[in-house]
């Protein structure tokens, strides 16, 4: 352990000597455009809320803080889980059938706060090494990039090990991670938050539909 901060200056000087130092001004803009999109993401989770689940969503955002705030923090989907049931279950009047079957099957397979974050990164790797992306590529990348966020763990940490698979089936050298993974921790801070939201949004959407005709509206 005495030695990683070593081994990754090493790997960072010897990655700015193939690329310059212009990469570190493209992270700003690329932190930036990760944050946009999960917002984005999160904005359609409201419209969803809105008008498929018949929901207020700004008392849906406020019922569910919780598992946000403790989703925020932790940077696992998995940590949250007990949470959210709970939440679903006391605050958004979700039977608990759905929320015990929805949550776990979401803090698996419902990652597309990662899977933004994952096309976004593989983009931003390719033009700081200078590959040329078609829009063929960009499209293989994309359906490369959702079908790997299926099986990433819910872990912190673990959006990254997934990408580097991405980046070498791309033909994009895997190394440049080593800039991602300084930042890493507050991008997945985010779009784990925004994973969270999305179960917990699927889980009023299946009670809405398949639902008990008893369950309660959200908590006031």
């Amino acid at each position: 352990m005495r030695l990683v901060p070593f081994a990754v200056f090493g790997l960072m000087a010897a990655l700015l000597s193939r690329t310059g130092l212009e990469v570190f001004f493209g992270i700003g803009y690329y932190v930036l455009v990760v944050i946009l999109g999960l917002v984005i993401l999160m904005v359609f989770y409201m419209i969803i809320v809105a008008v498929i689940g018949k929901e207020n969503p700004f008392k849906f955002l406020k019922a569910i803080k919780e598992p946000q705030l403790l989703a925020f923090s932790t940077a696992s989907s998995a940590a949250v889980m007990s949470l959210s049931m709970k939440t679903a279950d006391e605050k958004l009047g979700v039977s608990s059938n759905i929320s015990d079957f929805v949550i776990p099957v979401g803090a698996t397979i419902n990652m597309d706060g990662t899977a933004i974050f994952q096309c976004a990164t593989t983009i931003f790797m390719a033009q700081a090494y200078g590959v040329e992306l078609t829009i063929v590529n960009i499209l293989l990348i994309t359906v490369t990039v959702v079908a790997a966020s299926i099986g990433t763990p819910a872990i912190p940490g673990g959006g990254v090990i997934i990408l580097a698979t991405v980046l070498e089936s791309a033909g994009i050298p895997a190394g440049g991670l080593v800039i991602i993974i300084g930042i890493d921790r507050i991008l997945e801070m985010f779009r784990t938050t925004v994973n969270v939201t999305g179960d917990l949004t699927a889980c009023l959407i299946f009670n809405r539909f398949y639902g008990k005709k008893t369950s309660t509206k959200i908590e006031q």
